[in-house]
């Protein structure tokens, strides 16, 4: 298979990481999340925009080594804005792979937060509803060739990613 760069989008809690996950394994790809940089970071006290940025450009000089190495890399992270997208398309270009962009959400509303909900009682650090509200009132959709996927579609979307993959 050719090389990619896979990058998912999407608020928290729409199924992001479970499909980016599926599509590492089934491509043999290197998923590389945000969250987990995101909270070390908060560790060290760094929290607001600006460690927000630095999370994804810590996110993106792993991909690109990783893409360095011959690798196809799975980017899992809300990509909320176009500036924090335009990582990805540079990425792309500099290491000359294709960039798939496959933006998921979840259309029902009430599903949504059920799943924010649990999500946040098992992790007290993952986003609160009223947080992934918010977040959504400034998420940028994304524009121009992209894969979406509904989550609360009662159908596997792996298959049909793959495809787009290919």
């Amino acid at each position: 298979m050719t090389q990619l760069l896979v990058v998912f989008a999407g608020l928290p809690g729409v199924g992001k990481s479970t499909l980016a996950g599926q599509v590492g394994v089934a491509l043999g790809a290197t998923v590389l999340a945000v969250d987990p940089i995101e909270r070390a970071l908060a560790r060290h006290g760094l929290t607001g925009p600006g460690a927000g940025q630095a999370g994804y450009d810590a996110l993106a000089g792993l991909a690109e080594v990783q893409l360095g190495l011959g690798a196809s890399v799975v980017v899992d992270a809300a990509n909320p804005a176009a500036g924090t997208r335009e990582l990805w398309f540079e990425l792309a270009e500099r290491a000359g792979v294709p960039l798939r962009l496959i933006e998921v959400y979840c259309g029902d509303e009430a599903e949504l937060r059920r799943r924010v909900e649990a999500r946040h009682t098992a992790d007290p650090l993952a986003p609160t509803w009223e947080q992934t509200r918010q977040r959504g009132t400034g998420y940028e959709p994304l524009i121009g060739p992209r894969l979406v996927v509904d989550t609360t579609i009662p159908i596997d979307p792996l298959p049909a990613i793959l495809r787009y993959l290919t």
